[in-house]
């Protein structure tokens, strides 16, 4: 029996894509990382590692609380749109830094910045995309971010980071990853005219209930 492959609409689309290159960026540094710290930062250590990931997970876990709080009070996507964005070159611009790390300050202070460009970066991709996922295909459109830009993307990342770690070096996997996310913020972009206006919450919500 045939299924058919349901119809995505375009901001969907456009949210997944961007995810999927975003993920993909990212999903070059799980590999490397812990070498790059142990090997490559003075003083560096697996003990290092792990700080850093419980700054940067205490710090975007709190924050994304206040970000979500904010755009969930002001009705429309005009802020959740320049929050998507803020967030966005705001990774693309700390990650590459980590090319010029010394120190495990240095880490942990991007690991501290990255927290808070990750927490600009997910509450306006959930509002969005809850808002214009297509009615009855809930289940779908969520399976297929999952398995497109999470799974594919942090499979693809994985592979191709260890191949360029390999390669061109630690260090020089910060950049790609830098340039990827920037693409994945520019694609954001087309998202722009299907952005709903400042609105009052009563239309939002007949909006949303007509999807």
């Amino acid at each position: 029996m045939k299924i058919p492959f349901p119809k995505v609409n375009q901001v969907i689309l456009v949210i997944i894509i961007a995810e999927f290159i975003f993920i993909t960026g990212f999903g070059f540094l799980p590999p490397l990382f812990a070498v790059f710290v142990t090997s490559n930062i003075v003083g560096g250590s697996i003990a290092v590692v792990g700080f850093a990931l419980t700054i940067y997970w205490v710090t975007k876990s709190i924050v994304q609380l206040f970000v979500a709080r904010y755009i969930d009070r002001n009705h429309g996507e005009i802020d959740d749109f320049h929050f998507f964005l803020a967030g966005g070159l705001l990774n693309a611009v700390l990650v590459t830094l980590y090319y010029f790390a010394q120190t495990p300050f240095h880490i942990y202070a991007l690991h501290f910045l990255i927290g808070i460009g990750d927490a600009l970066w997910v509450p306006p991709f959930y509002a969005i995309f809850t808002r214009h996922i297509d009615k009855e295909k809930e289940g779908f459109e969520w399976s297929l971010y999952s398995s497109f830009s999470i799974g594919a993307g942090s499979a693809l990342g994985a592979a191709v980071g260890g191949i360029l770690g390999t390669i061109v070096g630690f260090r020089a996997v910060f950049p790609f990853v830098g340039v990827m996310t920037l693409i994945a913020t520019i694609l954001l972009f087309f998202l722009k005219p299907y952005i709903k206006p400042k609105v009052s919450k009563d239309v939002m919500r007949v909006f949303i209930e007509k999807k």
